[in-house]
Parts: C-alpha cells; structure tokens; sequence
C-alpha cells in the first residue's frame, strides 16, 4: 500500500537516543511502503533545566538521573549503540556529552519557516550521535545549519543571539503537556493516531497504512 498526504507530527529530543531510532523506524517503514508523506517536528525538551553552556558526560548524566554506576551507564549505552546498528545507524557514544538542547530546538523552528526542517533534524542528530559534533553551541549550529539547503549560516547565527523562535518552542511543549505526552518520542498520525516510543518498522507501516486509508 502505498501512502500518500499522511500528516506525521513528532515530539523528540535531538538528544534522544530513542528518538533519532524512533526516526529511523519510521524511516524504514516509509521506505517498504512509499508515497509522499508531510512530517512536522515539535520541539521536547528532556531536561530543560540543564544550564545553557555547560556540559557534562553523559555516562555521568545517565548514573546521575537513572540511579547507575557508571558501569551500567556505559553498559546501557553499548546495548543503545547495538540496537542502533541493528537499525542501520551508527551510534559513536564514548565520551559523549550533554547539555541544553533549547537553542537546536529553535534553530529546528528557523528551520520549519524555511522548508529545511526535516533536513536539519537529522543533520543534528547524525551530528551527535555518530559524528560526536557538539549541538549545544551557537557557532555550531551554525556550521551544522550550512550544510543544509535552504539555511543560511549567517541567519542561524544571527538567530541564535537572541531569544527568536522560543516561544514556538515553549507552544510545542505546552501542546504535549496537553496531549499528556510524558516521554519522547511521540507520533501522532494524521491528528487520530498516537505512537509512543522507538517502535518497530512492522508497527510503523500498521499505523501508516491505517491513517492513509482514512486520509
């Protein structure tokens, strides 16, 4: 079956490691059944009460929040890295760091107004997870937001120095308040059809072929 003007809305994180797989499932599906389909990102923030412009390792952050040594920290980041290869991804998450990921979400919303938006998700995430390119800096952004079509460095950083796009970000987070979207990530389906977490290709296409056949 062939899908085509399904609406995709997804909440994420472009510091979710579940979130960049989730994107690859869907990817997948996609790919198996065809068509022309309109995705739109909405800005998710797993911590936003991380300082901007500091950083600190991820390994630390993980034992941190989830209670782990940082033997199972590393440990849960090696079985992340397998289940992302099994998927076709690359993930490269020694020495990985985290920070405050608000300034990509506006760069993501700058990047919706010029028709770049999907192209610079996953610029971001290929970025952090397999690049080890750091996504929490203003300059870059921008030299990340360059080497996509439709962006323009200049602008980006122009951007980045003030507080523009903020408010979309805060709006989005405000609507998966609502939603009752407690994790990331979260697929809604032509506005009917709610997905929760990284799932499978097979579940994917399910959902993709029911919200086609009502589209």
């Amino acid at each position: 079956m062939v899908v085509t003007g399904v609406r995709i809305d997804i909440w994420a994180d472009v510091i979710c490691p579940w979130c960049y797989l989730g994107r690859q499932h869907l990817r997948t599906a996609l790919a198996d059944l065809g068509g022309e389909i309109e995705i739109v990102h909405h800005s998710f923030e797993l911590d936003p009460t991380t300082p901007r412009g500091e950083t600190m390792p991820t390994i630390e952050r993980l034992a941190t929040r989830y209670g782990m040594s940082e033997a199972q920290a590393v440990a849960a980041q090696e079985q992340m890295a397998a289940r992302a290869a099994e998927a076709g991804l690359t993930f490269n998450l020694a020495g990985q760091l985290w920070g405050n990921s608000r300034d990509a979400h506006r760069l993501i919303q700058l990047a919706r107004q010029r028709g770049a938006q999907d192209a610079m998700v996953e610029r971001l995430y290929r970025a952090y997870f397999t690049e080890q390119r750091s996504i929490f800096e203003p300059d870059s952004l921008a030299q990340l937001a360059a080497e996509v079509d439709g962006l323009d460095s200049d602008e980006v950083a122009a951007t980045l120095r003030t507080d523009a796009f903020e408010e979309l970000v805060v709006a989005d987070e405000a609507q998966a308040h609502e939603l009752g979207v407690s994790g990331v990530p979260f697929f809604v389906f032509e506005r009917r059809y709610a997905v929760s977490g990284a799932q499978p290709p097979e579940v994917m296409k399910q959902i993709l072929e029911r919200a086609a056949a009502v589209n």
